[in-house]
């Protein structure tokens, strides 16, 4: 089983921390709110315990700048909500959209795009969005929340419109309603499907069976960090703007990545920025 919680990824993050010179008088005014949803190796949600890539990362890179962050655990359609109204001072990790550039500024950390996936059998490959629309006898679920764009919100309508769409919670729902067979497909980054069903007795070996199929609609995109535009000053930004891109010049979010998932899985869905 993948251990989110290696020492060999700890002593990573922590030598970038090292590596990165220090912000030149660079200090957070408070506390920073992070309210966060478990999303595969990214955040990692146990009972009260949170960590994962991002918010090792954060915790890390805040020592040393002078920037302490408070995570909490939320579902993600109220950590999408929160952001929004100005409640979440980041939200992470998020894939770039317009609507979320309304609220936020976004640091890109790596690239990404989303999948639809599906367990393994005989089926007619599905190649557009137009042949899942079609293929009415094919039962979705996608994570509420979850935005990649444009295209994926008018599926999403279309789905809900035909009956064949079903809204969960977390990953992990999906992940369940998949393995029981109630569902045939879902949408997201596969590093999430398979984050989840790594470290779920109730799911573990469903990342063994899946397949996994690009649809031109969800290309490549950049996934990492919003600021909000709402809630922190504009030195906060700033501070926190330079602390975040030197991280992602540096590639310690691709390794850690790595550390978690095969790279026949990687290449289809996650790229350094």
């Amino acid at each position: 089983m993948t251990d989110f919680y290696s020492s060999a990824w700890r002593r990573t993050v922590a030598m970038l921390a090292l590596a990165l010179p220090s912000l030149a008088g660079a200090q957070c005014s408070r506390d920073i709110q992070v309210p966060v949803s478990a999303i595969g190796a990214s955040v990692v949600v146990n009972g009260a315990s949170i960590s994962g890539i991002y918010p090792d990362l954060l915790r890390s890179l805040g020592a040393k700048a002078g920037c302490n962050f408070i995570f909490t655990a939320v579902p993600r359609a109220r950590l999408e909500a929160m952001f929004e109204a100005g409640k979440a001072d980041l939200l992470i990790p998020a894939s770039s959209t317009p609507r979320r550039d309304q609220h936020g500024l976004f640091i890109p950390m790596l690239g990404n795009r989303p999948l639809l996936i599906s367990l393994q059998g005989t089926r007619a490959p599905i190649n557009t969005m137009q042949d899942l629309i079609e293929r009415r006898e094919l039962r979705v679920a996608l994570v509420r929340g979850y935005d990649y764009g444009a295209s994926y919100q008018a599926l999403a309508k279309d789905l809900s419109s035909q009956g064949r769409l079903f809204y969960e919670v977390d990953a992990l729902s999906v992940a369940r309603l998949m393995q029981s067979g109630f569902i045939d497909a879902t949408i997201m980054g596969p590093t999430i499907l398979a984050g989840v069903a790594q470290n779920d007795a109730r799911v573990y070996g469903l990342v063994d069976r899946l397949r996994l199929e690009a649809l031109p609609e969800l290309p490549w995109g950049m996934s990492g960090v919003y600021l909000s535009r709402k809630s922190l000053t504009a030195e906060d930004q700033a501070t926190l703007r330079e602390l975040l891109e030197k991280a992602g010049r540096s590639g310690v979010l691709m390794e850690g990545f790595q550390r978690h998932h095969r790279q026949e899985l990687l290449s289809l869905s996650i790229r350094p920025r």
